[in-house]
């Protein structure tokens, strides 16, 4: 099992702003980098290519408000994996956000995608910063 986690970044927002904000997919394309082509969705599914690699299509399996929105890998997706999307309330106005990305990847695969995967989650948690505490959301 290959375990990814993201830096852990505080955003000057309540934890109730940024779990509705990650409840929903069609949000996420705010997030996403410029390498993300063919992104669609709906609040509870999405799916998007990134360069390189096969489509990926993901669903929200499990809102806990608040602190947690659980993330999964659709069936006809090529790689089996899973996501949450931690929230740790710090104040009012303050919250500790960090993803975590588990996958079943074979030992060869790891190597390469390793990187790119923590590249990938750190980049949504900072661009998740960015547009939390500029308002727009």
């Amino acid at each position: 099992m290959t375990n990814i986690e993201s830096h852990r970044l505080i955003i000057k927002r309540c934890d109730k702003d940024i779990f509705e904000f990650l409840s929903d997919f069609t949000n996420f394309n705010a997030l996403m980098p410029a390498q993300v082509v063919g992104w669609s969705s709906d609040k509870d599914t999405c799916s998007f290519k990134i360069q390189d690699f096969p489509n990926i299509k993901m669903r929200i399996i499990d809102r806990i408000p608040y602190s947690n929105i659980n993330i999964s890998s659709q069936e006809d997706s090529p790689i089996i994996f899973n996501m949450q999307c931690i929230l740790n309330k710090k104040s009012d106005f303050e919250t500790e956000v960090f993803i975590r990305f588990n996958a079943d990847l074979p030992p060869m695969i790891k190597m390469m995608a390793a990187k790119p995967l923590k590249n990938f989650v750190d980049l949504l948690v900072n661009q998740l910063k960015i547009i939390a505490e500029n308002g727009k959301f």
